[in-house]
């Protein structure tokens, strides 16, 4: 995209001030660019700017707004239809026994979505949400989190798909005050490197395939980090936030989801995911690499 000349400017200027280490500087450039409605990301040396997810959003943020039904689906749409029409026919089949919304980030979706969505009758109009360009997962993601109405927000992957019920028995698990996440799938860790498929009960992260999301704690934490345009560990990372702010996860007993290929991993070279994951895996340790104390079974060492 092309930047506005102001703030070319300004990144200019904190480039400079970085090869100079002048770090105040550079965090003082940064708001300044930020309150233009750009968020400044750094590669190395280099900088560049995007547009602020929340204002090119296409609704207002609904994120400070009281909740209005027990429950938001969350699907994002991109280049897999098979696999969309999947999970949302098998919500179709099992639909919620409580109030609830279904919301649809399209994701410059191929097909468009208003030829996918016909072909499911779907108990529930539901919430298409657009953007200006291509989101990354992350953004994606926050996109349709800041725009539910949902006590409880619940991320679903298009590689799962519904058999059953999945809203009720996750509800269950916010009946305790200390929960902020619960999902089907979840993992712990002793040294915050290696991690490990937990049994149900409390956990260290919820993994992203069925992560549901507290409202205030979703308040607390925004949403996913930005970099995270892959998906690979965004859900250690947002995890980890939700815990440090103080709520606990939970993995819940099996769910009636059925776990397919995941094509956001097999569709890429495999050097290309493993390079994104990596890169990812170090952020996620750049934010929580020296915090031990979130981990439940950490080494007794750390």
């Amino acid at each position: 995209m092309t930047l506005p000349d102001e703030v070319r400017r300004l990144l200019d200027e904190r480039s400079a001030a970085r090869e100079d280490r002048d770090f105040e500087r550079a965090d003082s450039l940064r708001a300044e660019i930020a309150a233009l409605g750009f968020d400044v990301q750094d590669s190395g040396a280099a900088s560049t700017a995007r547009p602020i997810l929340a204002r090119r959003a296409d609704a207002p943020d609904a994120l400070d707004e009281a909740a209005t039904v027990a429950a938001s689906v969350q699907v994002v749409a991109e280049r897999h239809p098979d696999d969309l029409v999947r999970l949302l026919r098998g919500l179709a089949s099992h639909p919620p026994a409580v109030s609830w919304e279904l919301v649809v980030v399209d994701n410059a979706a191929k097909p468009p979505l208003a030829e996918l969505l016909p072909a499911v009758d779907l108990p529930v109009q539901p919430v298409v949400l657009g953007a200006a360009r291509r989101l990354g997962w992350a953004d994606s993601r926050t996109l349709g989190m800041r725009q539910s109405r949902g006590e409880v927000t619940i991320l679903l992957d298009t590689s799962v798909e519904p058999t059953g019920d999945i809203v009720a028995p996750l509800l269950s698990a916010f009946e305790d005050p200390s929960v902020g996440l619960a999902g089907g799938w979840g993992v712990t860790s002793a040294d915050g490197r290696q991690f490990e498929e937990a049994e149900p009960g409390e956990v260290d992260a919820i993994e992203g395939y069925c992560l549901a999301i507290r409202r205030e704690a979703l308040l607390a934490v925004g949403g996913f980090d930005p970099r995270f345009r892959f998906y690979r560990n965004a859900d250690l990372d947002l995890s980890f936030a939700v815990r440090d702010a103080g709520w606990r996860a939970v993995r819940t007993p099996p769910l009636p989801l059925a776990r397919h290929e995941h094509r956001g991993w097999t569709g890429l070279p495999e050097p290309e995911r493993d390079r994104l994951s990596k890169r990812n895996f170090y952020r996620f340790l750049d934010h929580w690499g020296d915090r031990p104390d979130l981990l439940l079974e950490r080494e007794p060492d750390r």
